[in-house]
Parts: structure tokens; C-alpha cells; sequence
């Protein structure tokens, strides 16, 4: 497996993966949202390429992706919205999901980023550093239970962010 940032021509792979990864989650048997959460990030000011990653396969076949954009607590451009992160099924628990995250994680973390926030189950996210935003002073832009909208400081981070979380224009529109 090869992690990647995404290229133009990974545009389509990446809707199918999320496609096959979120099939199911939306009840009018339409495509999921996160299928096409990501073209309507990318044509958001809160797109940063640097954050699109794929995993491939030994084929260089597209079998993951992450993705995290912009995000502003109180205002202010000091953290990331992490998601959606996709594996097509038949890669599922093999270790493509961690990768991914370890990536953008570190990718995060290498360009001065302070703070990576999503929204994930509590059992999945602890094991790369994540807890309730609500420890740090950050709260979520909608009613979310505290367990399930999660933030991880990075090395830059700084006590002094407080504040509610806006994702990215398109999360809004979700």
C-alpha cells in the first residue's frame, strides 16, 4: 500500500470509494453524502490539497482516501476538519483506514497545524489521539453528544484555542 496526496486523476476513484465505503448510510438509496462531500470541498475556500490523501493498492488502484479541510474555532483558522475517511469494503480492516489517518495526521502535525477535530465513533478515534472536544474548550457547531465530536492537539496546538467549531461551507450544507 502506497499513501499518496491526491491527484486530478484520483477524482473519480475517490467518489467511488466513497460510494462503496458509505453505501447503505443514506436512506433514499441515493448516493451517499460523503460521496459527494468531497467534490463540493474541493471547490470550497477551505480546500487545502495537502490533506487529500489516497491509499493505493500494489496495482496503484485507489482503495482509501482522507481528506481535511479548513476549519475555524472562535473565528479563527487554527484547526482542520478531518473527514470523510473512506476504505472500499473489501479493504476494510486491513489496516488502510489507520494508514490514512497516521498520514493526515502527520501531515497535519509537520505543517504547524494545532488541532484536527471530527466527528467518529468514540471506540475508533482515541487510538490516534482523539477525545471530546469539550476537554479542550472547543465546542461542535451542532448539538453533537460530547463523545462523538472529537479533537486531537498536535505539537502547535496552544491552550489559548477555545471556542465553537465551524467545519468547512459544505458540512453545512449536510
Amino acid at each position: 500500500m502506497l499513501i499518496r496526496r491526491e491527484t486530478p486523476a484520483d477524482v473519480d476513484a475517490i467518489r467511488a470509494v466513497h460510494a462503496a465505503a458509505f453505501a447503505g448510510s443514506d436512506a433514499s438509496g441515493g448516493l451517499p453524502v460523503e460521496a459527494t462531500l468531497v467534490d463540493a470541498l474541493r471547490a470550497d475556500e477551505g480546500w487545502l490539497p495537502a490533506y487529500s490523501l489516497v491509499a493505493t493498492d500494489a496495482d496503484g488502484q485507489v482503495v482509501g482516501h482522507v481528506v481535511a479541510t479548513r476549519g475555524r474555532v472562535a473565528g479563527e483558522p487554527v484547526a482542520l476538519g478531518l473527514g470523510p475517511l473512506g476504505v472500499l469494503p473489501d479493504q476494510q480492516r486491513r489496516g488502510v483506514g489507520s494508514a490514512l489517518m497516521h498520514a493526515v495526521l502527520g501531515a497535519a502535525d509537520a505543517r504547524d497545524e494545532p488541532l484536527v477535530v471530527l466527528l467518529g465513533h468514540p471506540d475508533y478515534y482515541p487510538r490516534f489521539g482523539f477525545r471530546p472536544a469539550v476537554e479542550l474548550g472547543v465546542t461542535p457547531p451542532q448539538p453533537w453528544g460530547p463523545q462523538y465530536f472529537q479533537a486531537r492537539p498536535m505539537t502547535a496546538w496552544r491552550d489559548s484555542i477555545r471556542g465553537e467549531f465551524r467545519y468547512a461551507g459544505p458540512f453545512d450544507d449536510l
